[in-house]
C-alpha cells in the first residue's frame, strides 16, 4: 500500500511538472514574437518621428504599439498565474512527501522496535523449529526473509521520497525565483506602457489642433476613393461585357457548326418514302450565365478561393492604418473604407498578390490604380506612383507591377481592395496571411 501510494504522487508530480512546462514554453514564444512585433513597430514610429508633422500613420503605429503592449502585460499575467500555480502545486507536492515521510518513518520505527525486541538468534531458531510441519517451517523461513526485505525497502524508500523532497524543495525556490524576475519586467512593461499612452495623447492632441486639415483631407480621401471604386466598377463591367460578347460570339458559331453538321448528316430519300419538308428552329442563342469563367480561367478561379487567408501583401513591409469598413480616427470622425490602407515608404515595390490578367490599368488625379482579374475575382490596387505592367499582361503571385507613393499625409501608402464578379466589397485582410 505504501509503495502504492509512493508510486502515484511520484507519477502526479512529473505530470504536472511537464504540463506546466509545456504551458510556460508557449507563453514564452509567444512573448517573444509580440516582442519581435514591437520592435518592428517601433522601428516604422522612429522613422516617422522624424516627420515635424503629426499623422494618422504615426496615431495608427502608437495605437498599435499599445495593443501589442497591453497584449505583452497579459502574456506575462498568464506566465504569473501559471507560476502561481506550480508554487501550490509544489507546495501540495511537498506537504504530500512530508506526511508520506512520517508514516513511512513511523513504520519503520515500529519495525526497527520489533526488530530489536526479537533480536536474539534463538528466538527466530524457536520461531522455525517450534512448526508443525516442514512446509510450515519453510513459510515461516521465507516470512522471516520477506520482513527483512521489506525493512530495507522500507528504507530505500524513505531515502527516494527525501531525494524527491529535496528536488521539489529546490524547484520551489527556482520557481519563486523565475515569479520574482517575471514581475519585475511585468512593472517594466507597465512603466513602458504609461509612457506609450502620454505619447499616444500628445500625438492625439496634436492632431485634433489639425482638426481643419485632417477634415479636409478625410474629405479628399472619400472623393479620391469614390472615384477607384467608380473605376474598379468600370472595369469590372468591361470585363462582363467583353467576355459576354466573345461568349455570345462562339455561342452562335457552335450553333451554325451544329446546324451545318446536321444538314450533312440528313440520309438520303428513297423513292418509296415520303418526302417531308423539314422544320428549321431557331432558338435564340444566349451566353453563359457564369461570363467571365471560361475553359482558361476556372482553375485560376477555384485556386484563388482555395487560397483565402493565405495571399501575401502586396508589400513587403508596411502596417495597415485603415481597415475594411469603419474606422474610427482621432477626431471622433468615422470613415467607411471598401478596402485597406497600408503604409510603407515611398517607392516601395507593390506586388501582386495572385496569378491574374491586368483588366484594367487607369489614371486617378495624380495616383495610378491597378485592376487584376483572378477568375471571378478582381484586386484593385491604388495610391501608385508608377506602374510596370500593362493592360492584358498576364501576372504571376508577388509580381511587382508597381511602385507606392505618398498619399495624402505625405507618407507612403498603397490601398488594396478586393471585388467578386458582382461588384461585391471583399475585406482583403481575411484574405491576406496573418
Amino acid at each position: 500500500m505504501i509503495r502504492f501510494i509512493f508510486n502515484v504522487v511520484l507519477f502526479s508530480f512529473f505530470s504536472l511538472t511537464v504540463h506546466a512546462q509545456e504551458t510556460r514554453e508557449e507563453l514564452e514564444k509567444q512573448r517573444a514574437a509580440l516582442k519581435k512585433e514591437m520592435e518592428q513597430t517601433q522601428k516604422l514610429l522612429n522613422s516617422n518621428k522624424a516627420k515635424t508633422k503629426e499623422s494618422l500613420v504615426k496615431w495608427k503605429l502608437i495605437n498599435d504599439k499599445l495593443n501589442l503592449q497591453n497584449r505583452l502585460i497579459e502574456n506575462i499575467s498568464k506566465d504569473i498565474n501559471l507560476l502561481d500555480n506550480t508554487i501550490s502545486t509544489n507546495q501540495r507536492e511537498i506537504n504530500r512527501y512530508n506526511k508520506l515521510l512520517d508514516t513511512l518513518k513511523e513504520e519503520y520505527a515500529k519495525s526497527m522496535v520489533y526488530a530489536y525486541k526479537n533480536r536474539n538468534n534463538y528466538d527466530f531458531l524457536s520461531f522455525i523449529f517450534s512448526a508443525a510441519s516442514f512446509n510450515d517451517a519453510i513459510k515461516r523461513i521465507a516470512y522471516l526473509k520477506y520482513y527483512r526485505d521489506y525493512r530495507e525497502k522500507q528504507g530505500e524508500n524513505i531515502l527516494r521520497t527525501q531525494d524527491l523532497r529535496r528536488q521539489k524543495l529546490n524547484e520551489l525556490g527556482s520557481i519563486k525565483e523565475k515569479k520574482s524576475e517575471v514581475l519585475q519586467i511585468k512593472d517594466k512593461e507597465a512603466a513602458a506602457l504609461e509612457t506609450q499612452k502620454q505619447e499616444k495623447d500628445k500625438i492625439v492632441s496634436d492632431l485634433k489642433k489639425e482638426g481643419k486639415e485632417l477634415n479636409n483631407q478625410l474629405a479628399a480621401y472619400k472623393k479620391q476613393n469614390a472615384k477607384v471604386e467608380k473605376a474598379i466598377a468600370a472595369a469590372i463591367k468591361k470585363a462582363r461585357d467583353d467576355a459576354n460578347k466573345a461568349a455570345m460570339k462562339k455561342a452562335k458559331e457552335d450553333a451554325a457548326a451544329n446546324l451545318a453538321a446536321s444538314k450533312n448528316n440528313t440520309a438520303p430519300k428513297t423513292t418509296n418514302e415520303k418526302t417531308t419538308t423539314p422544320v428549321k428552329r431557331t432558338d435564340p442563342v444566349k451566353a453563359p450565365d457564369n461570363v467571365l469563367l471560361n475553359a482558361g480561367n476556372i482553375a485560376l478561379n477555384e485556386s484563388f478561393k482555395k487560397n483565402r487567408g493565405l495571399l501575401p501583401w502586396p508589400v513587403d513591409k508596411g502596417i495597415p492604418i485603415l481597415h475594411y469598413g469603419d474606422n474610427i480616427l482621432p477626431s471622433g470622425s468615422r470613415i467607411s473604407v471598401t478596402g485597406i490602407t497600408v503604409a510603407t515608404d515611398i517607392g516601395s515595390n507593390v506586388k501582386s498578390v495572385f496569378d491574374g490578367v491586368v483588366s484594367s490599368v487607369v489614371f486617378i488625379e495624380d495616383m495610378q490604380v491597378i485592376i487584376i482579374q483572378h477568375g471571378e475575382y478582381f484586386s484593385t490596387y491604388s495610391n501608385l506612383g508608377s506602374v510596370t505592367v500593362k493592360t492584358g499582361q498576364n501576372v504571376k503571385t508577388g509580381q511587382v507591377i508597381g511602385k507606392a507613393a505618398a498619399n495624402l499625409d505625405g507618407n507612403g501608402s498603397i490601398d488594396l481592395y478586393i471585388n467578386d464578379a458582382k461588384g461585391n466589397d471583399i475585406d482583403p485582410e481575411k484574405w491576406l496571411k496573418r
